[in-house]
């Protein structure tokens, strides 16, 4: 990627700047408009995991981890923020609403391998179309450094349209960390186009309730 770091963090500054005064911390998003993408093509259905420099702060992230035995309580004693065991998986089975509500609110999902063809029963029919089908771990899985590298980890997807929007962090982050984070998700995007760069129409962050800023080509 031939973008500046000094462009990187003038953009981020002005998203900043537009952000406005809210009684939250806002996130910080970058939307990538693509160009030449043939949609039924697997790079027109990009979808990957990008470990990002720098960690999203606390809860920006939710993890949950479907789990038994020393597994589940090796998730609890991490703050995994959600462990369901098997008894309460079995009893969510055909609770749409509330099947709904997890898919929603959990960014990331982890499931002992030996109770994924359970999962997929349950909770297959939420989390397939929404790309978050759990990632598979053996039971003896050294799940804290699971959660914290997944804590940094965002999930890029490209769905229906030539866009992706993601989060890089947070509107407390310093500068460099931000940027540093945009560079991440922009290498790993430019390296799965088939024409690189080129396939890049326009680059624009901004946070939650600010005004996007473009950054330039």
């Amino acid at each position: 990627m031939t973008i500046e770091p000094k462009t990187l963090l003038n953009a981020v500054k002005e998203a900043k700047e537009k952000s406005g005064k809210r009684n939250f911390t806002q996130s910080v998003e970058l939307i990538l408009t693509l160009q030449d993408i043939d949609m039924k093509s697997p790079e027109g259905r990009l979808q990957e995991n990008v470990e990002l420099p720098h960690p999203l702060p606390r809860k920006t992230n939710k993890i949950c981890v479907i789990a038994t035995g020393e597994l589940a309580l090796k998730a609890k004693k991490a703050n995994s923020d959600l462990v369901i065991d098997r008894a309460e998986l079995e009893a969510l089975a055909g609770k749409k609403k509330e099947l709904r509500k997890i898919a929603n609110e959990y960014d990331f999902f982890f499931s002992e391998a030996p109770l994924m063809p359970l999962v997929g029963k349950v909770l297959g029919a939420v989390l397939g179309p929404r790309g978050k089908m759990p990632v598979p771990v053996p039971p003896t899985a050294d799940i804290e450094n699971l959660l914290n590298k997944y804590r940094k980890t965002v999930a890029i997807r490209m769905r229906n349209q030539p866009v992706i929007q993601c989060r890089v962090g947070t509107e407390d982050m310093k500068d460099e960390e931000l940027a540093e984070n945009i560079q991440a998700v922009l290498k790993v995007v430019e390296g799965k186009m088939k024409r690189g760069i080129k396939n890049i129409k326009s680059i624009h962050i901004k946070t939650t309730m600010g005004a996007p800023v473009e950054i330039k080509l």
